[in-house]
């Protein structure tokens, strides 16, 4: 089998970078340009104020620089330029009922202000709500809903996602229908009176698809439907679901935004305010909530997501043209070849494609078994996100909780394999795998 990795994979933050210089040195030259003198008539119809204000307003920051500082300050008392970790679980208030800020770390603690804060920035949402986990922050969407509702989503989603909704709130009276969701006439004829939610995961969980946010938010919409996105693989760095309309976005912050496998945690970004305010009362009664060192080790996370995410895609990227003229690979699942069947919507909606591929062998489960556990470079291991990099086989490890014929059926077979890539050197990485599959294969 033959692919091609994107020929352009300069599609990140550079290009829009470039697009805002010349806005923002355009917006300068008109600013003065010598057409707000004094006419004579004495008369101020607001143009020079107004020149003057443009002139005066800072440039919008770009992503990296935004990823470093957006929802922070130097602390007051101290100066200390990084967030301090707030272990507190209580505040002194100056009179009953009067606290200054905080009362309880459940409700709010500063460090995981701060975290909140940064994430909305980055995802250009207006509120963010930082939880202990991804699933956690799932459990809150749909704490939202009530008895006799109804949910449609993808068919491939990740493990714990389809656990959530069949396992747990099933015996809620919610029901989900699903479906694939690259298929919009099938999603138009899954919704019912009842729905009042579509998630949407893109890329998907683990056979990469792309799914067009702004067409799935406008079905959601036109049924009086919300519509959420699990921007876990992209990142807010390659994709902004809010941009395309989506209501909700979902993150395992466990994944790239921590970067480092040391920390689990989840949040939801929205720009709609009566969203947050039901998110924030679940957030503060469930409990489910990070604690400050996690939120401390997500925000310095954030702070290199963009050098690393570029590093990830680079490597994942010429990964997979490798293994799609591989003679043991059938098929590479990754949205950068232009093989891939949503190749192009990938390119228009994302601004790379990512670390994360899946490729699958002509092997037997048990041969697929041997193949990852055989690495040395690769670990074997279930998450994704972090600088080194994992390989896993959905059949047994993140997709076991789904029956085997609804895998079978939709795509995740035996001899699937997962990886996620990190950033050590891609003639490392590309090695260890050719003789992991040379070894168990020949």
């Amino acid at each position: 089998m033959t692919g091609e990795s994107d020929p352009d994979d300069g599609t990140d933050a550079d290009e829009v970078n470039d697009a805002d210089d010349e806005s923002d040195a355009a917006k300068e030259t008109d600013a003065d340009d010598g057409t707000g003198a004094d006419d004579g008539t004495g008369a101020d119809d607001g143009t020079d104020r107004e020149r003057d204000a443009q002139a005066s307003a800072p440039p919008e920051e770009r992503f990296e620089t935004r990823a470093v500082h957006a929802g922070q300050e130097p602390d007051e008392e101290t100066g200390a330029v990084m967030t301090p970790i707030y272990a507190t679980s209580t505040y002194v208030q100056d009179a009953p009922g009067e606290h200054r800020g905080y009362e309880y770390s459940r409700t709010g603690n500063p460090t995981r202000t701060d975290l909140e804060a940064n994430l909305a920035d980055l995802e250009g949402g207006a509120f963010g709500r930082a939880f202990a986990s991804g699933m956690a922050a799932i459990n809150t969407v749909l704490n939202c809903l009530d008895a006799g509702d109804h949910v449609v989503t993808g068919d491939d989603v990740y493990g714990g996602t389809h656990r959530i909704f069949r396992e747990v709130y099933e015996d809620y009276d919610l029901s989900f229908t699903f479906v694939d969701t690259t298929d919009h006439e099938r999603v138009r004829e899954a919704v019912t009176d009842d729905t009042e939610l579509l998630w949407v995961e893109t890329p998907t969980n683990p056979l990469m698809r792309i799914n067009d946010v702004a067409a799935l938010a406008d079905v959601a919409h036109e049924h009086g439907a919300l519509c959420a996105v699990d921007n876990t693989f992209a990142t807010p760095y390659l994709q902004r679901p809010l941009e395309f309309g989506a209501d909700v976005v979902v993150h395992s912050l466990t994944k790239y935004v921590g970067g480092h496998s040391d920390l689990v945690a989840g949040a939801l970004v929205t720009d709609e305010a009566a969203l947050d305010e039901q998110f924030g009362f679940y957030q503060n009664s469930v409990g489910a909530t990070p604690g400050p060192f996690d939120c401390f080790l997500a925000l310095r996370g954030a702070k290199t997501l963009p050098i690393r995410m570029d590093r990830h895609c680079a490597n994942a990227r010429e990964l997979a043209t490798w293994l799609a003229d591989h003679d043991d690979v059938s098929r590479v699942y990754y949205p950068g070849l232009e093989s891939h069947p949503q190749h192009d919507l990938a390119a228009t909606q994302m601004d790379d494609f990512g670390g994360m591929l899946s490729f699958e062998l002509d092997a037997t489960l048990g041969e697929t078994a041997e193949v990852v556990s055989n690495t040395d470079v690769f670990t074997l291991a279930e998450s994704l996100g972090g600088v080194e990099s994992l390989i896993e086989q959905p059949a047994t490890m993140t997709h076991a909780a789904i029956p085997a014929e609804e895998r079978e059926a939709v795509g995740l077979r035996d001899g699937l394999v997962r990886v996620s890539v990190g950033i050590e050197n891609v003639a490392d990485l590309r090695a260890d795998l050719d003789r992991a599959i040379a070894d168990a294969l020949e």
